[in-house]
């Protein structure tokens, strides 16, 4: 089996495994290009086009499971879209881009491991000012990263008890959405291109995430799935931060 057949197939379970618990899977796909040796300034742009298909899916489905609250998501999203703009429009050098990845890939893996289990306590009401802070932060660190900046918000909405799991899925597919759409447009305004080989990873990535936000908004069991990708990260992120991936 070729090097590009088994890549391509491992950014279907990225995509799958992602939509499958409510994310766009940004942090997958660059930890997974930046172990295949794809440069920084092409990571960019494709996680933020992966994410747009894969997070608006999962949105979909989550949003017909009555699982949505446009209450908490707006303040968050306005806030960031703007600074998502501006972090897309920035460039980092390789190496420091790639270490600072490597740390952001350690929030899944926390959100995975810890916040996991169901709430038994009663939610709390969301803070406007918090809010808008909140995501001004996250929007900023996503456009400049690459990614939607779901694995920023989730922990964070389930540690201040504002969402319980299924409405943290939802808000964190629409934040990413906005964000990398955002995003992708400052990347946008630097003469970024479409390759041949971009818009098959979106083929690829769309009909996995349509699986997997399906299959994630019904009954389905995360539990063994998010256990995989907290492991998965885990590996990436050390790879990333620990030797010269």
């Amino acid at each position: 089996m070729d090097t590009l057949t088994v890549f391509y197939g491992l950014l279907f379970v990225v995509a799958f495994l992602y939509a499958a618990v409510g994310h766009g899977g940004a942090s997958g796909y660059l930890a997974l290009m930046a172990i295949y040796g794809v440069a920084p300034e092409v990571m960019k742009p494709t996680a933020l086009l992966l994410n747009l298909f894969v997070s608006l899916m999962a949105f979909l489905q989550f949003y017909r499971g009555r699982h949505f609250n446009w209450k908490i998501f707006l303040p968050l999203a306005l806030a960031s879209i703007p600074t998502a703009y501006l972090g897309g429009s920035l460039s980092l050098e390789s190496g420091i881009y790639k270490k600072l990845l490597g740390l952001l890939l350690l929030f899944p893996v926390l959100r995975f491991f810890f916040f996991s289990q169901k709430e038994e306590t009663e939610l709390r009401s969301s803070h406007r000012y918090g809010s808008v802070l909140i995501g001004a932060c996250i929007g900023f660190v996503s456009g400049l990263i690459g990614i939607g900046g779901g694995i920023l918000l989730s922990p964070l909405l389930l540690l201040l008890k504002w969402t319980d799991q299924k409405q943290t899925a939802a808000i964190s597919a629409l934040f990413i959405f906005v964000n990398s759409l955002s995003g992708l447009v400052g990347q946008l305004n630097k003469g970024i291109q479409f390759s041949e080989e971009m818009i098959s990873m979106v083929l690829v990535a769309f009909a996995a995430g349509c699986l997997g936000a399906w299959m994630g908004s019904l009954k389905f069991r995360q539990a063994v799935l998010k256990n995989i990708l907290a492991v998965v990260l885990s590996l990436a992120s050390f790879k990333l931060l620990f030797t010269n991936a």
